[in-house]
């Protein structure tokens, strides 16, 4: 009640508070409710124990010393509730919404490397943030910045080396996102692998850089990660890079491939004349949307026999694939929305896409790969698990799907 009061005579003597302003006074009304909750479940958890005096394990014990944690909605006041145990060995009340040390909030940490990767420059992010964020926090400054930055170059490079052979990936998806560079470095092309775990979730496998989606490239990224022990995925799905297709069957030679159906449309509908694409969409859409192998053959027939005479280099490009467009009908029926492309990638690195579109540089590749990375390692954590997840450990295990459903020996 007195944090309220406080609050609501704050507003009360600031004249013409701004929507800002009533919405940073807002956001700590709410977070000081959180932490109470929090706090109030944490104790709770141990309410059944009890010290040889028969006292309860947890009680309350007051606040850390307050703090200002800078949020896009501002910099907001901050005191965490503090425990003190009673029992031996077990440990103190720690906030999951407000860790030690934290002096800003994730979407500012992710703003960071965005900010970087749309072409601010190190003397820029302080008036920026101040414009932005209001109060920022103790010790930023363009200074920081460029710590902040080799911070993130030193992750990225232990992320590359770290051990994989407790990692395994029933779907693997691989794609190439380009960028300019500044100065003579020219175009960058991020190699990205992301990967399906048992659990379900997509997990950040790789972020290399090359010139191009060559299949040296994609060689070196997958014999390192061979190398780092990562085990075969069953599946891989990518779009129509060469150079991907023959590093695979080289270095995970028993995995098995799934083109970008996504792609593969956008390719075919460029050799057609923009008055037929809507009608050609629609029968491609027919062949992957099937329900059976069977019945998207049929409608793959069907767009042959209907463009083959006058659009034969559409017909052309859509078979030349053909050994590798089908293959997510021997997968389960739940997956098929994630493994017919590789959208998985795309719509994880939207963002960053967008942000470097307009841009005419986003630095070295070093420092590039690290931007990226970190835009991803922070987008992860909000990734969704893969529909029908469950099933997963069966694709691992070898168990055989016929159209989506599992195969079963007759009776």
């Amino acid at each position: 009640m007195n944090r309220e009061s406080s609050m609501l005579h704050t507003l009360q003597s600031t004249s013409n508070p701004t929507l800002e302003e009533i919405a940073r006074l807002g956001a700590e009304r709410m977070l000081a409710m959180a932490l109470e909750a929090e706090i109030q479940a944490f104790i709770e958890q141990y309410s059944s124990i009890r010290n040889a005096q028969g006292k309860a394990a947890v009680i309350r014990n007051g606040y850390l010393p307050e703090r200002t944690i800078t949020t896009s909605a501002g910099p907001i006041s901050v005191k965490v509730p503090r425990s003190r145990s009673t029992v031996k060995n077990l440990k103190p009340f720690v906030s999951a919404l407000i860790p030690k040390y934290m002096r800003k909030s994730l979407s500012i940490e992710e703003a960071l490397p965005l900010f970087y990767l749309g072409g601010l420059s190190n003397n820029d992010f302080v008036p920026a943030f101040e414009k932005l964020f209001g109060e920022l926090p103790a010790g930023f400054s363009s200074a920081s910045v460029t710590r902040m930055k080799q911070l993130w170059l030193e992750e990225h490079k232990n992320w590359s080396k770290r051990d994989l052979s407790l990692s395994r990936y029933a779907y693997l998806w691989a794609d190439g996102i380009h960028f300019n560079l500044r100065l003579d470095e020219g175009r960058l092309c991020v190699l990205v692998l992301i990967g399906a775990t048992p659990e379900g979730n997509k997990e950040l496998v790789a972020v290399c850089g090359g010139y191009r989606e060559s299949t040296e490239s994609w060689l070196e990224v997958l014999r390192d990660l061979k190398e780092r022990n990562m085990a075969s995925p069953n599946l891989c799905i990518g779009d129509g890079a060469l150079g991907f297709w023959k590093a695979v069957r080289e270095v995970y030679p028993e995995a098995e491939h799934q083109r970008c159906w996504v792609h593969k449309t956008a390719n075919v509908l460029d050799k057609l004349p923009k008055s037929v694409q809507p009608s050609a969409k629609s029968l491609i859409h027919d062949i992957y949307r099937a329900e059976t192998e069977k019945k998207a053959r049929t409608a793959y027939q069907r767009f042959q026999d209907r463009y083959q005479a006058k659009y034969p280099k559409a017909v052309e490009n859509l078979m030349k694939d053909e050994a590798s467009l089908f293959t997510f009908y021997q997968y389960p029926a739940e997956h098929w929305q994630h493994i017919r492309s590789t959208n998985v990638i795309e719509s994880a690195f939207s963002t960053v896409r967008l942000r470097t579109a307009k841009t005419r540089g986003q630095g070295t590749m070093a420092t590039t790969l690290a931007m990226v990375f970190k835009l991803a390692e922070r987008a992860q954590k909000r990734w969704r698990r893969l529909r029908g997840y469950k099933l997963i450990p069966k694709v691992l295990n070898g168990v055989k799907f016929i159209d989506g459903t599992e195969e079963t020996l007759a009776a």
